[in-house]
């Protein structure tokens, strides 16, 4: 599914979660297509970021590598959250103009394991 097919579609992610594309905007300047995504998960818990990042990334057809959730803000009762994402051009794109504590954020968990088997090669 084409990033412009996917606009005002509704996504199923799996496990009663699925999320809806409300506005999604291209910025050349930065290379990158920003997303307002509304994420209905009535009767569960608020997805993790990692998790929610890694469905929306599949779903989209982009490595997960490109794409960070900004923003996951979710009233109390309804079982709707909004969310911000970017889906950039290239990976090395993503970390330039993410802040690190987004990065960090959105680990996955496979990240977080590749991460520290680098870390043990160099020590």
């Amino acid at each position: 599914m084409s990033i412009q097919e996917s606009k005002g579609k509704v996504i199923d992610l799996g496990e009663g979660i699925s999320a809806r594309i409300v506005k999604e905007k291209r910025n050349n300047v930065i290379g990158r297509v920003e997303y307002e995504i509304e994420v209905v998960h009535i009767g569960r818990g608020t997805p993790s970021l990692p998790a929610l990042r890694s469905k929306l990334a599949e779903k989209l057809g982009v490595d997960v590598k490109r794409l960070y959730i900004r923003k996951l803000q979710t009233e109390y009762g309804i079982g709707v959250s909004k969310a911000n994402v970017n889906v950039y051009d290239t990976p090395e794109r993503a970390l330039y103009f993410e802040p690190k504590y987004i990065v960090q954020r959105n680990k996955t968990l496979q990240e977080e394991i590749e991460e520290s088997e680098e870390g043990e090669g160099r020590g």
